[in-house]
């Protein structure tokens, strides 16, 4: 590798320290609540055991819901392999609890590109959407990155909305991620007009990033995938519904079927990913977010713009390089790639993707498919021309990702 790199490297890390002692003491936090919860539960080997079939009343994933509800404070849980992504859980999740004819109301401005498809927003309207089921749908942009409280309490004060949707991370976008304290404060704004309309947040990338969750703040639901923070590179599939238990039965039998809900689904050898998975969360969570701060830095030292600044506070493990251009944001995406452990030969190129109305790159030489808490990077071809970076098993090798990617790309 470079040896001015190199060099460069051993600067900013010296540089980023305070930052990285802070996000040691997150992590800390996180892993006595991990840990505590699998006590308190009752974790025993007997629970590692696996079914098929029905998986009828299965003990193991019971127990795994019953650690999610308590390390979430949430009176329920529905954590499941059968739930292909994020997008999925979410899709099950807003079909769960809204009915033709109510509204809902996204209080983050435009929901990440999926959801919009999902929703009935986008160019292109699917039969299977939302909007085609007559669900109605408004939405509130954020000022200067934050809520605009007065305009959301002035609306939700009509009482004619069902569900709130926070969106706690940036998506494709060019806004700041929301921290826990943001998240708070709104839905305190909230509760003071409208104590009955749902508040669902989609907590992807935010999970183990700080000390609460949206639960604890005051939420009804929060959705995530385990292809992210929580499971740790480990859990091979699978997403979670935590909250009030009325809501998670609901997205049970809309994920199943109506008085069925959780009493089947069989965990088909997951039981240990998920628990192994959750167990290293926040030391990977640590990990992923130490890569996006020494990415941070490094880069904006080189001259790019990025977001969030390295010592700025951060709401997810998502890091952004404003690239200016589509050549450069394929050619860093490539630079990830060649620092991955798996596909490192391969040169990912911009292609339709279901769900976006652009062209995607991506890159993720990922043990799991589509494991965004390992090292990768993606962007839509559009302008700006921004790269999302996220993940990192390890730092070192969320390091040596980063410097793979400028040594191959943005120093040429």
């Amino acid at each position: 590798m470079n040896q001015k790199l190199i060099e460069l490297a051993k600067e900013t890390e010296k540089k980023i320290k305070p930052q990285f002692e802070k996000i040691e003491q997150i992590s800390s936090k996180n892993s006595i609540k991990v840990i505590e919860a699998f006590q308190e539960c009752n974790l025993q080997e007997m629970h590692l055991a696996t079914s098929t079939g029905y998986g009828i009343d299965e003990i193991g994933r019971n127990k795994i819901e019953e650690i999610y509800a308590k390390i979430f404070k949430a009176e329920d849980s529905l954590v499941r392999a059968q739930f292909i992504s994020g997008t999925h859980a979410l899709a099950i999740t807003l079909s769960a609890l809204l009915r033709p004819n109510e509204t809902m109301i996204s209080i983050t401005g435009e929901p990440y590109d999926t959801l919009q498809t999902v929703i009935g927003i986008g160019k292109e309207i699917s039969e299977s959407s939302l909007k085609a089921y007559g669900i109605k749908y408004e939405q509130i942009e954020l000022i200067n990155n934050d809520f605009n409280i007065s305009k959301i309490t002035e609306r939700l004060a009509k009482k004619d909305v069902k569900l709130v949707e926070i969106q706690r991370s940036r998506g494709y976008s060019t806004r700041k991620s929301l921290t826990i304290e943001k998240i708070e404060k709104v839905i305190k704004a909230i509760r003071e007009v409208n104590k009955d309309v749902i508040i669902m947040v989609d907590n992807c990338y935010g999970e183990f990033v700080q000390d609460r969750e949206p639960i604890e703040v005051g939420a009804d639901i929060a959705v995530g995938s385990l292809m992210k923070n929580l499971g740790a590179g480990i859990a091979t599939s699978g997403a979670y519904i935590v909250g009030k238990e009325n809501l998670v039965k609901l997205c049970a039998e809309r994920l199943t079927a109506p008085g069925i809900g959780k009493e089947i689904g069989p965990s088909l050898n997951q039981n240990t990913n998920l628990l192994k998975g959750l167990f290293f969360a926040p030391q990977v969570v640590a990990s992923s977010v130490k890569t996006a701060i020494f990415a941070s830095a490094i880069l904006e030292e080189l001259g790019y713009t990025v977001e969030p600044k390295y010592n700025e506070e951060r709401a997810d493990i998502v890091q952004t390089i404003h690239l200016g251009s589509a050549e450069k944001l394929v050619k860093f995406c490539q630079g990830i790639q060649k620092g991955s452990p798996i596909d490192s030969c391969v040169l990912p190129e911009p292609s339709p993707m279901g769900g976006y109305e652009d062209e995607i790159i991506m890159a993720a030489g990922t043990f799991t498919e589509g494991s965004t808490i390992e090292l990768s990077c993606d962007g839509p071809l559009r302008e700006p021309y921004i790269a999302y970076m996220q993940g990192g098993l390890t730092y070192d090798y969320g390091k040596y990702g980063v410097l793979k990617a400028i040594e191959e790309s943005l120093d040429k």
